[in-house]
């Protein structure tokens, strides 16, 4: 099993990576938190690693902190939810705010979430409420840490946006609302606008 990467950043988009190590490049699966602190493309990144075996297929699931990797294998463990749903609860809320959400049975925060329904939230919290204590809590104070931001495009916000499952309407009005809340002539980095349009998304 793969347990960590440390190589160079070949390709980086928000929610798979490309890494190359020793001449052989990675395809690794990432939430946004992690894409958010990976760097740029030639630069050295080291990725804490899940390996998920299945009968057809192996796949990477790659996370920039302990943390991150920790509450990914929470939720796999929840019945009901894949390595898919996994990355996207945890592209959708910070981590230290999942930590927050599950342990306050924060069913509507949960359900703000893509792909997590109210049945689903229940689960979670339910499943997972007794288990987050066990993580550091230095670590999760860490997590809520901003992440620095890299330069991007609208549509390239609006793509990332969509394909985490948000509806155009929605994602439109929330990339705009980011954009004006910016201000400046100027559009804002790519990823602080991804921030700054999921966190629109989430009200």
């Amino acid at each position: 099993m793969i347990a960590l990467l440390r190589g160079q950043l070949l390709e980086k988009h928000p929610n798979r990576i490309i890494v190359n190590v020793g001449g052989v490049g990675y395809d690794v699966q990432v939430p946004l938190s992690t894409f958010y602190q990976a760097g740029e493309p030639g630069s050295e990144v080291t990725l804490r690693i899940h390996t998920h075996v299945r009968e057809d297929q192996i796949a990477l699931f790659g996370f920039a902190t302990r943390l991150e990797q920790q509450l990914f294998e929470r939720l796999i463990a929840v019945s009901g939810i894949g390595p898919k749903v996994a990355l996207s609860v945890l592209s959708g809320i910070e981590p230290a705010e999942f930590v927050r959400a599950v342990m306050h049975a924060d069913a509507a925060r949960l359900t703000s979430i893509p792909g997590v329904g109210r049945k689903t939230a229940e689960r979670i919290t339910l499943e997972l409420r007794d288990r987050l204590p066990a993580i550091e809590p230095s670590l999760a104070a860490a997590a809520s840490e901003p992440s620095t931001p890299a330069s991007g495009l609208r549509d390239d916000v609006m793509s990332a946006l969509i394909n985490l499952g948000y509806q155009r309407p929605a994602v439109e009005k929330a990339v705009d609302a980011a954009a004006k809340a910016a201000g400046g002539a100027e559009p804002p980095p790519f990823e602080d606008w991804l921030r700054q349009a999921l966190r629109h998304l989430s009200r």
